[in-house]
């Protein structure tokens, strides 16, 4: 059974069809892009399944149960998770707090337990620290817990992000152009952290991405938007090859 699967799915802005019948089946564990040219309508997509934006028309099931309708937050509750193509970090808190933040959708203290810090607060608090810490130190910025988010250099802010993601344990982790701004050496050793965080996190994921040699290298198969509507999927190979991508890419015909 499909982890993920849009029916028809579609988005009116004053008249303007961002999104129409969008249909992506992900299975869990799969490693999936999605591409376009700019302005194709990908992070409207996101913003579609992450409950940013409502559809006007079309389904979306998550492990087998309707998203349309919910909020945000209760959709991070479900199970997503997402990266921003603009780092959306809290910037004026530190490191940790950014992540710690992202545990408390799993707190089970109540409102007075945490105005008056009595009951399970304590202990749940210095569990969710503890937790935080490993996650700082999986993606190298322990040493930097204590930091003001905003004073990271770039990739250690989009490092940053992601752990915070993953630490709202997600089965679904969508990331909104992550080698955004990275140079050749930061996006392969992007390449290897997404492999890696998917085989240790046991994470199914789908993203967004711009650069090529990061997309041909991690996914295995790829969804292709163009003015809103899937023109085309398959494997690597096969969206390379494949004439309807060119023509959308190079704006000519093949």
């Amino acid at each position: 059974m499909a982890l993920l699967k849009t029916t028809k799915l579609s988005i009116v802005f004053g008249g303007l069809r961002a999104v129409s019948n969008f249909e992506m089946e992900i299975a869990p564990g799969e490693l999936i892009g999605l591409i376009g040219p700019n302005g194709a309508g990908k992070t409207t997509a996101f913003n579609l399944l992450t409950g940013v934006y409502e559809p006007t028309e079309g389904g979306i099931e998550f492990d087998g149960k309707s998203l349309v309708g919910l909020k945000p937050y209760q959709i991070t509750q479900r199970g997503i998770a997402r990266t921003f193509q603009n780092i959306r970090l809290f910037a004026d808190l530190t490191v940790l707090d950014n992540v710690k933040i992202a545990y408390h959708f799993h707190v089970k203290y109540g409102l007075m337990e945490a105005m008056f810090r009595v009951g399970r607060y304590h202990r749940e608090e210095a569990e969710i620290e503890e937790k935080a810490i490993r996650f700082l130190e999986i993606f190298q910025l322990a040493d930097k817990k204590d930091e003001i988010a905003k004073n990271l250099p770039y990739g250690e802010q989009r490092r940053l992000e992601i752990a915070r993601a993953l630490a709202a344990e997600p089965k679904l982790l969508l990331l909104d152009e992550p080698a955004a701004g990275m140079n050749p050496q930061e996006t392969q050793q992007l390449m290897e952290m997404i492999r890696w965080i998917r085989k240790e996190f046991n994470l199914t994921i789908l993203l967004i991405e711009h650069d090529m040699s990061l997309v041909m290298g991690v996914c295995e198969r790829i969804y292709v938007l163009d003015y809103g509507s899937i023109i085309a999927q398959g494997t690597p190979q096969e969206i390379k090859n494949n004439p309807r991508v060119i023509e959308a890419y190079l704006g000519e015909e093949v």
